[in-house]
């Protein structure tokens, strides 16, 4: 006999998260955490079909109604939160939840630490609140989002979220 087909619900409430065990870090200078299972969905699309409320120019990011929207590329941005589209045939909407999860860095020392594993310049003249890069860091594949107050998420893919986790522990010891 086959087995019961799971409710998304049953599901849920086993999801484990990627960084599960990981104490993270909070001292003086420096606070780091997992912010797990953050919704987030890349869209694609003609950049005049999606309204004003997203960003167009090139490395930033908007608040848009109930999502934080990511320009990652000239037609591709990527929502954390829900976006509230519904894909259509000039549209393509794609969940990508389960694709990373997001370390909060934040504190004084954050932008000194992310420097130390980033070819990006990371000073707030340059990546300041409101920008956002996919990049390297620590040899790793990221999204960063510079957000307020010395505050960043790094998206990082689930298969590299153990290594970058114990590379930021370590590199904290410096900063």
């Amino acid at each position: 006999m086959a087995e019961p087909m799971r409710r998304p619900s049953d599901t849920a409430d086993r999801r484990v998260s990627p960084l599960a065990g990981f104490d993270g870090i909070t001292d003086a200078r420096l606070r780091v955490r997992e912010i797990p299972f953050l919704r987030q969905t890349v869209i694609r699309a003609d950049p005049g079909r999606l309204g004003p409320q997203w960003p167009v120019e090139p490395g930033t990011w908007l608040r848009s109604g109930e999502a934080d929207v990511l320009w990652l590329g000239p037609d591709e941005w990527l929502a954390i939160g829900d976006p509230g589209l519904t894909p259509s045939p000039e549209m393509a909407v794609t969940d990508v939840s389960a694709l990373r999860t997001t370390l909060l860095v934040a504190g004084p020392g954050a932008r000194d630490l992310l420097a130390h594993g980033c070819a990006l310049d990371l000073h707030p003249s340059v990546f300041g609140p409101g920008r956002c890069a996919q990049t390297m860091l620590a040899r790793a594949n990221v999204v960063l989002v510079a957000r307020e107050d010395d505050e960043f998420w790094v998206l990082v893919r689930a298969s590299f979220a153990r290594y970058l986790a114990d590379w930021i522990t370590d590199a904290a010891v410096d900063y």
